[in-house]
């Protein structure tokens, strides 16, 4: 309940004197400006930081690594835009905040100490995050259950293990069709 009294009473009534204060220094117009500024401001900075986010968590995909800093990344992405576009300077400081590379990378350093990023590809579970370390560790603090690994682990000389599987579980689809 604190949480929410805080967000939907509180927060909104601060902006609203932040923003009258502010506009009895500099006027309403320039005030509106302002707040229309940081909008435009912070949907570029949300468009170059996002796309770069993207691209890390792609190579880290490519390269057999979960993305897990890249998704807490995202999501602190997707708060600060959100802030952003609300009306007031409060909520732009603490959207800028969660734009800027510097504040967000420690920002998902401390999210990732409390949350856990799962994820599955072609049979393969993987988890990340909730850790000791500081971007958390796997299902087995950092080791597979056979020693260390990654998802997709080479052999000695470097070459990816290739193999083949064939599904052997009966779908919704077949069992209607065998009644």
């Amino acid at each position: 309940m604190p949480v929410f009294l805080f967000l939907f009473i509180i927060m909104p009534i601060a902006e609203m004197v932040v923003l009258i204060k502010v506009g009895g220094l500099i006027g309403v117009v320039n005030t509106i400006g302002l707040v229309l500024l940081t909008a435009v401001i912070g949907a570029w900075l949300l468009r170059q930081q996002g796309l770069a986010t993207l691209l890390r968590a792609n190579q880290r995909l490519n390269s057999g690594e979960l993305p897990a800093r890249e998704v807490a990344e995202g999501l602190i992405l997707a708060v600060g835009g959100a802030l952003l576009l609300t009306p007031g300077f409060i909520t732009d400081a603490v959207g800028f905040a969660c734009l800027l590379p510097g504040s967000r990378h420690w920002l998902a350093a401390k999210a990732l100490k409390r949350m856990t990023v799962a994820g599955q590809s072609r049979g393969f579970t993987f988890r990340a995050g909730g850790g000791a370390g500081p971007f958390g560790q796997g299902p087995f603090d950092g080791h597979g259950p056979f020693g260390p690994q990654r998802p997709f682990d080479r052999d000695a000389n470097g070459d990816i293990i290739e193999g083949e599987y064939q599904d052997q579980t009966e779908s919704d689809r077949d069992k209607l069709e065998k009644k």
